[in-house]
């Protein structure tokens, strides 16, 4: 058998296609990691729930959420970061005035805090998920969330950007924006999970193709670009595979002698 080794796939874009569907090279080549006894993890900016029926069809138990903010380890949860609640309010109250909706996200659910809205419509939509954000406007009370989507035209987020610095803000869609941690990443929430296996660098593998995996692709030793990644993305990682639509997964893990 190979050394041992951890490998994290993002979701979108690199496990799962344009479709939303995972091809059939990329299953085989998890499983066939799996046989020969490596560690395979997710690393998304997703909520739990959004991919909890890809965990159990790769019988993958291990992930980093939300962006490196809520972290579980063979079913465990060994990490959270949640958003600070009274600058989320604060927040709130201006994008009510700006008519740009917020849903608040915890690892069970996410709730707008408007009844009904087209620019939340247009881009869950494109998640494929069978979730989607009912109403309840005070959600934020009393629990912990770990991310918020804020819904406003490209630009739009600047004003917050300048006023609330506990957050980051990255846009995912053309009419939304994911809400985060200051500072929070998938490169920190894969650093929790990485102490406790004991994994070298050199026994670390990352595949992404997004601007929220630049973080991971520049922190860990042996990083994947999808072909269809962003050019950024490319350029930070050590390796570019295939579009994921070309059994990328597969070449990739061929490329780095994984497989």
């Amino acid at each position: 058998m190979k050394e041992q080794s951890v490998i994290f796939f993002d979701i979108d874009g690199t496990l799962l296609n344009h479709d939303k569907k995972l091809p059939q090279s990329t299953k085989e080549s998890i499983f066939k990691l799996k046989e020969l006894g490596h560690v395979v993890a997710i690393a998304t900016g997703r909520a739990p729930f959004m991919f909890e029926d890809l965990r159990k069809e790769l019988d993958i138990n291990t992930y980093v959420s939300y962006n490196g903010q809520y972290v579980v380890l063979n079913g465990e949860v060994i990490h959270t970061n949640p958003l600070n609640i009274s600058s989320l309010v604060k927040l709130t109250e201006e994008a009510v005035e700006n008519n740009h909706p917020i849903v608040y996200m915890n690892h069970e659910d996410m709730k707008a805090n408007v009844p009904e809205h087209d620019y939340i419509n247009e881009s869950i939509d494109t998640l494929k998920i069978n979730s989607f954000p009912t109403y309840d406007p005070y959600y934020y009370k009393g629990r912990e969330l770990y991310q918020s989507l804020l819904f406003c035209q490209e630009g739009e987020e600047k004003q917050y950007e300048q006023e609330f610095k506990d957050f980051d803000f990255i846009r995912w869609h053309p009419v939304s924006v994911d809400i985060l941690p200051k500072g929070g990443s998938k490169a920190k929430g894969i650093e929790q999970i990485v102490q406790i296996l004991g994994f070298p660098p050199e026994r670390q593998f990352a595949f992404g193709d997004g601007l929220n995996d630049v973080e991971m692709l520049k922190t860990i030793e042996n990083s994947v670009a999808m072909g269809n990644g962003e050019q950024i993305v490319k350029e930070v990682a050590k390796y570019v595979t295939k579009s994921v639509e070309d059994d990328g997964i597969y070449h990739g893990l061929q490329m780095v002698g994984l497989l």
